[in-house]
């Protein structure tokens, strides 16, 4: 059984955003009066959506349902006008997603997605930014109605729209949120351990195989082939 499909994370994964993140919310939590956090501080919250990010970038004391919401639609404005100021595809990432892209017309083709907790919108402006048009299959961010990973409903819309199935997917990203995504979908996962959680983190959450390098993943594709 080889993979047909593979779901990508895409903060942290594919691209280093937390500088974009980091100014997004900083200005947003200034503009309202409260405290900035530091890069480092960002990157061991972010992973369940800008609004989440929002009610934890803020003081407890501040943390009620009306400054979250404006916290969160100011950092989402500024977002949109800045979506890749800062942000860079990881060393070897489009190489990578070039290689799989150009065996699209063959036999062992491999589709690829991306699936974000990220708005849907800034998600699209940030892969149409930094990649060439077409690299993906397709390419998911938050969208209303739509329950963010870990729930499985996003990752498998994207496994049937791409004519896979679970046990032909790989989702790969480099948080426990991936770790239960893929668990929850009943995918195979593999970890990257260059994103915002790293190695330990992975591990604890259950991921079995972690990765240090994008060309890595070849490896693991040879094996299933």
């Amino acid at each position: 059984m080889r993979f047909k499909c593979i779901l990508f994370d895409l903060d942290g994964t594919l691209v280093d955003t937390i500088g974009d993140i980091a100014a997004s919310m900083n200005h947003a939590l200034e503009e309202g009066g409260f405290p900035a956090l530091t890069r480092e501080s960002y990157a061991k919250i972010v992973g369940n959506g800008l609004r989440n990010l929002a009610a934890k970038a803020l003081p407890p004391s501040a943390c009620d349902e009306k400054t979250v919401d404006t916290v969160y639609r100011s950092a989402i404005a500024y977002y949109t006008d800045h979506p890749a100021d800062l942000s860079r595809p990881y060393p070897g990432i489009p190489e990578l997603a070039a290689e799989l892209r150009g065996r699209s017309d063959r036999r062992s083709a491999i589709k690829t997605a991306v699936l974000s907790n990220k708005a849907d919108s800034i998600t699209q402006l940030v892969i149409g930014k930094l990649f060439p048009r077409y690299t993906f299959d397709m390419v998911l961010g938050e969208r209303p109605g739509v329950p963010r990973k870990p729930d499985p409903t996003a990752a498998w819309e994207l496994i049937t729209e791409l004519d896979s199935s679970p046990r032909e997917t790989l989702f790969v990203g480099d948080s426990e949120v991936d770790v239960a995504t893929a668990l929850a979908a009943e995918c195979s996962f593999l970890g990257v351990s260059w994103g915002f959680r790293g190695r330990a983190i992975l591990e604890a959450a259950g991921a079995d195989r972690i990765i240090d390098d994008p060309a890595e993943l070849w490896e693991l594709l040879a094996l299933r082939y």
